[in-house]
């Protein structure tokens, strides 16, 4: 129940993904609207902590995913696929996850940049290794800004193409992250 097994997403796959997709979409509209904020507002020094917070977080939340990866595989494709649809997928979830690294550390160097640790809601302090380079603010800014936009229309076309399984190829490609456990049979593994 916990863990993946041949046919199905174990019960931490599952909570790990929808967690992440929810923590990844909050943060893309948490960071377009702090950007925006005037030094005045209330919100312009605490939405970045909260987004720094939460950044650290969802860090660990990969790296947790990536080991739980190994430790228990993900289930295995459904026989219906096509080799295109295996390779594909393979290659759109090592994309999202490569996205999301990159994203992360490019906050990071956003944020150490002046050399000031980051402070995770008061609960530890996540060390600036790297700080003091040239633009290193601005930079990482700009390529921050630009894959956190590809990583939500990314992860986006993922979730039309587990909705394309669903309702049109009416496989159970979707409802396997959803928790359902159903019996696959060989004709369209329904």
């Amino acid at each position: 129940m916990w863990r993946n097994s041949t046919q199905h997403f174990g019960a931490v796959s599952i909570l790990l993904h929808w967690l992440m997709a929810l923590a990844i979409y909050g943060m893309f509209a948490l960071g377009l609207w702090m950007v925006g904020l005037g030094y005045y507002d209330g919100w312009y020094h605490d939405a970045p902590e909260i987004h720094k917070g939460i950044g650290i977080l969802l860090f660990a939340a990969l790296l947790l995913r990536l080991g739980w990866r190994i430790i228990s595989p993900p289930p295995k494709p459904l026989s219906s696929y096509s080799p295109a649809v295996r390779r594909g997928a393979t290659a759109a979830h090592w994309m999202l996850y490569g996205l999301l690294i990159v994203l992360l550390f490019t906050g990071y160097l956003i944020s150490t940049a002046d050399g000031k640790p980051i402070s995770v809601f008061g609960w530890f302090e996540v060390p600036a290794l790297f700080s003091g380079a040239a633009q290193q603010a601005d930079v990482a800014g700009d390529i921050h800004l630009w894959l956190a936009w590809g990583l939500v229309l990314f992860s986006a076309l993922h979730a039309l193409a587990a909705l394309k399984h669903h309702l049109i190829d009416r496989d159970v490609t979707l409802k396997r992250m959803l928790g359902y456990r159903i019996p696959l049979t060989s004709e369209k593994e329904k």
